[in-house]
């Protein structure tokens, strides 16, 4: 049976979409990027960075968690809304304690590289240089509180994918926190391998893999090779390899 495919358009361009895709589903799928952190492909979007929200229809909407409707006209990659995600680039900075030079995870993290396709050249906001508690209890993963951005990624991966529950947020707006489900509260006490997702799909330097740092000489990291567009186009591609697989 054929599935029927309806349109709307972005940016002035027609994209197609089958009924259940979001507008970012469809947007990635015909090649369309719109910025994000917290979406990923094959799990369920929570619209918590808020870097994707667009205009549909005069209406402000989380492009990850709309769903995709006939005639939307979607305004994405405009002055005003891409100012809108810089400045909330910026906050993520200055809320964690991110030190690009230094830190490990540079030139694979997505919001370092968020930061360049924004155009982000300085924090404007005062940095708040947060102290939260950094988890090394566990032999091969280390958690760093400190770089977290609350994502949810890791939340998601782990409940749906790894089917281990190992992460969760906990507390409301400020007060807001990545913990660990387990009787301590320590990673090294929950059933967490390298080898699951959620421990491989934190978009900063918030879990790393122990003893594994720099494999990768700067230069030839991720975002060195490919923008974070041409990175994010290319996950939607692979996905839907995998599932035609």
């Amino acid at each position: 049976m054929t599935t029927v495919t309806d349109t709307l358009h972005i940016d002035g361009e027609e994209i197609p979409f089958t009924p259940g895709q979001t507008i970012m589903d469809a947007a990635l799928m015909a090649g369309q990027y719109i910025p994000h952190l917290c979406h990923y492909p094959g799990l369920p979007p929570r619209g918590n960075c808020r870097l994707c929200v667009v205009e549909a229809n005069n209406r402000s909407v989380a492009a990850c968690t709309t769903p995709a409707t006939p005639g939307l006209q979607i305004r994405s990659d405009t002055p005003e809304l891409n100012e809108i995600r810089k400045a909330i680039t910026q906050m993520l900075f200055v809320e964690g304690n991110h030190i690009c030079p230094s830190c490990e995870k540079t030139g694979n993290c997505k919001l370092q590289a968020m930061a360049y396709h924004l155009g982000m050249l300085d924090d404007h906001f005062p940095q708040f240089y947060q102290r939260r508690e950094i988890d090394a209890s566990h032999p091969e993963i280390l958690l760093d509180r400190s770089r977290c951005i609350l994502c949810d990624l890791c939340v998601r991966a782990s409940r749906d994918i790894d089917q281990k529950n190992v992460f969760a947020i906990a507390g409301r707006g400020t007060d807001a926190r990545l913990i660990v489900n387990s009787p301590n509260g320590k990673l090294a006490d929950t059933p967490i391998a390298i080898t699951d997702l959620a421990a491989r799909i934190c978009p900063v330097g918030a879990i790393l893999i122990k003893e594994q740092g720099y494999q990768v000489p700067i230069g030839q990291r991720i975002y060195d090779q490919n923008t974070i567009r041409e990175t994010g186009l290319m996950e939607t591609i692979a996905k839907k390899s995998d599932d035609e697989v």
